[in-house]
């Protein structure tokens, strides 16, 4: 943040808060945001809640009672609660594992008792949240490692595709993941012409929408969904998916009928006809716990992440308790469960809309739920005219949005390693369940840990020496290790240190074995937190480690670390500006002295932007020759000889090309070297920043 914005969300009259003051001064901009919000919302909800196994009414008690409950109790302004497709795969496993199938084929007894029973699952998830929130245990969320979190997502979002694709195209899947990919060509034979028609052209739509709006901006306040529904349903209307018939081509006949569309109410305020109670009964199995654990570990962790998430996105910097927001996302779950609906979490895409669309506070959710509850209430008949093909090509965009091809590029770039925790955790997520798939990506980086030097002493203890150095000011020795496992009570002595006594705090790596990429990653957050506040977290020792990629948020590695040493000769006049050049930057070493010799630095370079690599100086050598012959006589030079990271090189051959007259007799070299530096000789200055 600069100076300026720090100066204005100082001002707490700017700052806009979700009180009763905030609700009148922003009571415009919070009902139109909503009203879009619930745009987006309303298809998704269906289309969530029908994925889940539930019935879709399900979907609209869930975000109503989120937007009411959560709107009162957290203070997290911009987040819009509702179910969310990441939590798809909890809710209809645990469906399935009760004997039901959802909406496929018809909601039968046995549905309705595998419902109820997920219901009852739900409350005991709600009351964990509950008690987790009024403990502190908003914390949670920073345990699992981000490669194994982000695998899961990833999973999840496969996992939808599998499922909903085959309802796009009008046919009836069942099956575990990888039984449904095994399958896929036969689902494609099977389609339904009709029906494939309105589910393509809606996942068609989805996926150019973005395409569409980046080429007519005033396009871009309208949500794909509401373009898909304006398509599909006309489609439907025309199929006559009201009536039941049949129609007959290349001598397959295939039905049409209200089968292929959502199920609602057929009459106003019949929405609450619809309300279900849970059967406690089922409480008595023990498969039930193993989905009490899943739907409360994976919905806190999901929802603590994609809070954190927007609060980043927040206009206005402000921040969100997480045990508050916990707390309240546990009530409205509870509330949910007691009536029918799904469990909920803060989602980030109708969270985004809302924020982009100009919400002020959080009373932007409350008017959504609102128009919600009013839409179902008021015109449940109007509804019944989605096609249910739409709204499972709107869950394939999104699953694949989960598991976006970018999503394996951006874990490669932190580092090999965590690319083979993410890919090996989807792996286990679809061959096994979600519990022992995320399970399988935290051993194995605590196994690869070990492999690296990490003490079995260290993995889930930090080691930390505490230094006081003025009245404002401390250093944080870390030793052994600084990984995923141990960073909750390492965070702790940060938060306490610094936001708690108000000093500055510095962390010294040096000492350390190995800092992961999870550990970096939460302390470049911990460092916007300690800027907010006006105090500094800076770290130091990191270049003493080895960085397994060329990403700043890469695992660092005790050892020995690969640097570059570059030699300047160069003659006495301009001795005295590269010296300055490099004092300059966060040497390891540093050597200056007066020598002899020939040098020509004459030489024609293919590529004057050439950057520094391991087998090259100032370019590749292959497309350099020398513009003049070696000078005959020895002359006087100074050699300087530094030690430093690669980018640190390339800063300083930048600024001699720049500050050194053309034709100047300066030739420069670098080689690439592995080097053991110990904690004194690490640079000083050293300040996690994003690459």
């Amino acid at each position: 943040m600069n100076n300026a914005t720090n100066t204005n969300l100082s001002k707490g009259s700017d700052i806009p808060r979700g009180d009763f003051q905030g609700a009148r001064t922003y009571f415009r901009a919070d009902i139109t945001a909503g009203f879009l919000v619930f745009l987006i919302a309303m298809p998704l909800c269906l289309a969530i809640s029908i994925a889940s196994g539930f019935p879709p009414l399900a979907g609209i008690f869930t975000a109503f009672l989120g937007a009411v409950f959560c709107s009162l109790l957290s203070n997290s302004e911009m987040t819009i609660k509702g179910p969310a497709a990441g939590l798809i795969v909890i809710v209809m496993g645990c469906v399935q594992d009760f004997g039901g199938d959802g909406m496929a084929g018809g909601f039968t007894q046995s549905d309705l008792n595998a419902y109820q029973a997920a219901l009852a699952v739900g409350v005991v998830a709600a009351i964990l949240q509950i008690i987790f929130g009024l403990l502190r245990g908003g914390i949670l969320g920073d345990f699992f490692p981000g490669a194994a979190v982000h695998g899961m997502l990833a999973a999840i979002g496969i996992i939808i595709m599998l499922k909903q694709f085959p309802v796009a195209l009008g046919v009836t899947a069942r099956g575990e993941p990888l039984e449904l990919l095994k399958h896929l060509p036969d689902y494609i034979m099977e389609l339904n012409p009709a029906i494939a028609s309105i589910g393509l052209v809606s996942l068609a739509i989805m996926f150019l929408w973005p395409w569409i709006t980046s080429q007519w901006k005033i396009l871009k306040s309208v949500p794909s969904q509401l373009i898909v529904l304006a398509v599909a349903v006309p489609m439907g209307i025309g199929f006559d998916l009201l009536h039941e018939s049949s129609y007959t081509m290349a001598n397959h006949e295939y039905p049409l009928g209200e089968q292929f569309l959502v199920s609602m109410p057929k009459e106003m305020f019949g929405l609450f006809k619809e309300i279900q109670l849970p059967a406690f009964e089922a409480l008595a199995t023990f498969k039930a716990w193993k989905w009490v654990f899943l739907f409360f570990i994976i919905g806190s962790l999901e929802s603590l992440l994609s809070a954190k998430a927007i609060e980043s996105l927040d206009p206005y910097h402000r921040k969100t308790n997480l045990n508050r927001d916990l707390l309240a996302v546990g009530v409205a779950n509870l509330a949910s469960s007691f009536v029918g609906g799904l469990p909920m979490i803060s989602e980030i895409v109708r969270s985004r809309a809302n924020i982009d669309n100009g919400a002020k506070t959080r009373f932007a959710n409350l008017w959504h739920g609102i128009f919600l509850l009013l839409c179902v209430a008021l015109f449940p008949t109007i509804l019944h005219l989605i096609p249910l093909s739409a709204l499972a090509a709107m869950l394939v965009y999104t699953g694949f949005r989960l598991a976006h091809p970018r999503e394996f590029v951006n874990v490669y770039r932190i580092g090999r390693e965590q690319l083979l925790i993410f890919v090996v955790t989807i792996i286990g997520v679809l061959a096994t369940d979600l519990l022992l798939g995320i399970l399988i990506g935290v051993v194995l980086k605590i196994l690869l840990h070990v492999v690296n030097g990490v003490p079995l002493s260290s993995i889930f203890k930090p080691f930390l020496e505490v230094e006081q150095i003025d009245d404002n000011n401390c250093l944080i020795r870390a030793h052994k290790s600084a990984i995923f496992s141990n960073w909750i009570p390492f965070r702790r002595q940060i938060e306490d240190l610094g936001l708690v006594q108000r000093q500055n705090v510095t962390i010294d790596f040096s000492n350390t074995k190995l800092v992961d990429s999870s550990t970096l990653e939460k302390l470049h957050d911990m460092q916007v937190q300690f800027s907010s506040e006006g105090l500094e977290l800076t770290i130091v020792g990191l270049d003493s480690l080895r960085a397994t990629a060329g990403h700043a948020m890469s695992t660092r590695v005790g050892g020995l670390v690969r640097m570059r040493r570059m030699t300047v000769i160069t003659n006495n006049e301009s001795a005295p500006v590269v010296e300055s050049i490099c004092l300059q930057h966060d040497l390891v070493s540093y050597v200056a002295q007066k020598c002899r010799g020939k040098a020509n630095s004459q030489w024609e370079q293919a590529d004057k932007h050439a950057s520094l690599t391991d087998n090259s100086s100032l370019g590749d050598q292959s497309a350099q020759r020398p513009l003049q012959t070696m000078p005959a006589q020895v002359e006087e030079f100074v050699r300087i000889e530094v030690v430093a990271p690669n980018r640190v090189c390339e800063s300083i051959v930048g600024r001699i090309r720049a500050e050194l007259p053309t034709g100047n007799s300066t030739v420069v070299y670098t080689e690439a070297i592995d080097m053991m530096l110990r904690p004194n000789e690490a640079p000083m200055k050293n300040h996690l920043q994003h690459g």
